[in-house]
């Protein structure tokens, strides 16, 4: 065991290391190696783009060298600080680390395209090292919040990810908009991080401390939940509220994915979104697996859905009206973050063998939403390189103009409302599933209507691309490209429906050991509740 692993600050169960956090160090090195790079081989784009994606797949790669070492129960090492876990390291915690590893590689991918296309150049690609490490740090930063069940270090992990993503929106100078967008994102973004930060200290001053799953234990327990504890968990929520674009934190949404570059816009509406939920995830599952009261789970399980149901409302009646490829996206996005959050509705009251399901249908949802959000903004990219236009009129016969592209695109939006025998139904129907049978049939009925709301947007890009006469010519595309929205769609195709049952086994394996905190057993976690100090006492206060 290295020295570090055995000072004060870093402290690891016997026979784990630092070498367990190896896909964090990965994004870590990578940064460091695209820093440097520009001093020994030049600033080319080339270069940069080459170490990012080497730096991507190890990622990945790291994921499955740490896999095996995920012990009986479902947990590995992980980096506590004051005898509280900071760092995770479980399946959960892997699994939405690889997405976002192979999602990233997409991206840089994506990236790449665009560099060689027609298109011209934007400050993207005359100042890649930057860009890419800006990338990384956003991504790094995920990571850290799939992978926490500790206050201070949802903090920072939000934190590191939003600062990034706050340049990322405005990188490229030459777009106008992109200025506006980050700094809506900026302001946006210190908003929610005060209130965080807030309902953080408030948590602490009630239940003296920052371990997630000491305050679920202390909410459990009689008198554990008031008021204060309320509004502080609330202020907690806010920041994964914004991170998912839920209403009414979603304000920022539409116009940093209208003004920013479309492979930043590809990111955030995908990534954020993931790992915003796999935090919501890991939170509401310690109130699941520890009984909170069942008053105060039911009231609130009924207020996620409240927020689940306006999210979807808002979402797509916003969409109706939008003449901006990526700003009708924007809105599906947000709607989407309504249907996932059905999910996290149902976790809190229900019992840890019950949640189970939930959390399968929930990763299930991700990984084919990935695939939709990624093929359909592959598609509007290359759309955008060939005709300098990101409005819905310039689709105008696409299924003549590139026959591949347009089907790929129709594939993509189909899934996106949830239509048979596409990737898209069968996860939204799976999801859909587990809400009824958790007894919240009113969330059922809130999703289809919805999902028959989402239908006149979606179908009218559909209409746009087959039906509409344009005397425009054809246009070309990168093979490179076309690749990525094809396995995009061949994916898509393959979960709706042959892969329907190895996308379920796959994601129930993956939320298999999601203990409190998933880090320790729960014998282990359970001593730990006593330490904490009562209510009254120096630190804790209701």
């Amino acid at each position: 065991m290295s020295l570090i692993a055995q000072s004060p600050l870093f402290w690891f169960p016997d026979g784990t290391s630092l070498s367990n956090l190896g896909p964090m160090w990965a994004l870590i090195g990578t940064m460091v190696a695209l820093l440097l790079a520009p001093l020994a081989v030049g600033r080319g784009a080339r270069t940069a783009s080459l170490i990012a994606l080497i730096g991507a797949v190890l990622t990945a790669a790291a994921c499955f060298w740490v896999l095996p070492r995920v012990g009986e129960g479902g947990w590995a090492g992980m980096a506590p600080f004051d005898r509280a876990p900071m760092l995770v390291v479980d399946n959960f915690s892997l699994f939405f680390t690889l997405l976002l590893s192979l999602f990233l590689s997409a991206i840089i991918g994506l990236w790449i395209f665009g560099y060689y296309s027609p298109a011209p150049h934007s400050d993207m690609h005359r100042n890649a090292p930057e860009f890419f490490v800006l990338l990384l740090a956003s991504a790094l930063g995920m990571v850290i919040m799939v992978s926490t069940s500790h206050v201070l270090m949802i903090l920072i992990a939000v934190e590191l990810a939003s600062l990034p993503s706050y340049a990322l929106a405005g990188f490229d100078k030459r777009r106008r908009l992109g200025a506006e967008a980050s700094l809506k994102y900026v302001l946006f973004g210190g908003i929610t991080s005060a209130i965080m930060i807030y309902g953080a200290s408030l948590l602490y001053g009630i239940y003296g401390t920052m371990d997630l799953a000491v305050i679920a234990r202390g909410m459990a327990s009689p008198d554990g939940v008031s008021v204060l504890s309320t509004i502080a968990t609330f202020a907690l929520m806010v920041g994964i509220g914004f991170k998912i674009s839920a209403v009414p934190f979603h304000f920022w949404c539409p116009d940093v994915f209208e003004g920013a570059a479309i492979e930043v816009t590809t990111w955030l509406s995908v990534v954020s979104k993931a790992a915003g939920l796999g935090l919501l995830v890991r939170v509401v599952s310690m109130l699941a697996q520890v009984g909170i009261e069942p008053g105060y789970g039911y009231a609130l399980a009924t207020g996620i859905g409240l927020f689940a149901t306006l999210t979807c409302t808002v979402g797509n009646l916003s969409a109706f009206r939008q003449t901006n490829i990526k700003r009708l996206l924007a809105y599906s996005s947000i709607a989407h973050a309504g249907y996932m959050l059905m999910a996290a509705a149902i976790l809190v009251q229900a019992a840890p063998d019950a949640a189970h399901p939930a959390f399968s249908a929930l990763a299930a949802y991700l990984v084919v939403y990935l695939f939709m959000n990624l093929g359909a903004f592959g598609c509007a990219a290359m759309v955008y390189w060939a005709t300098g236009s990101e409005s819905i009129e310039g689709y105008g016969n696409l299924g003549r103009r590139h026959t591949f592209l347009a089907i790929a695109m129709t594939i993509c939006l189909v899934s996106l409302v949830g239509l048979p025998p596409l990737g898209g139904f069968a996860a939204k129907y799976w999801l859909l599933v587990n809400v009824w049978d958790a007894g919240m049939i009113w969330l059922v009925i809130v999703a289809v209507l919805n999902t028959a709301l989402s239908l006149y947007y979606y179908v009218r890009v559909i209409r746009q691309m087959w039906l509409v006469e344009d005397d425009s010519p054809a246009i070309s595309a990168p093979a490179g490209g076309l690749a990525i929205v094809g396995l995009c769609s061949f994916v898509i195709l393959w979960t709706g429906t042959l892969a329907i049952g190895t996308l379920r086994i796959t994601a129930e394996d993956a939320t298999k050991y999601l203990y409190l905190g998933g880090a320790e057993p729960p014998a282990a976690r359970t001593a730990a509740v006593s330490d904490a100090p009562p209510s009254g006492s120096p630190g804790g206060f209701r």
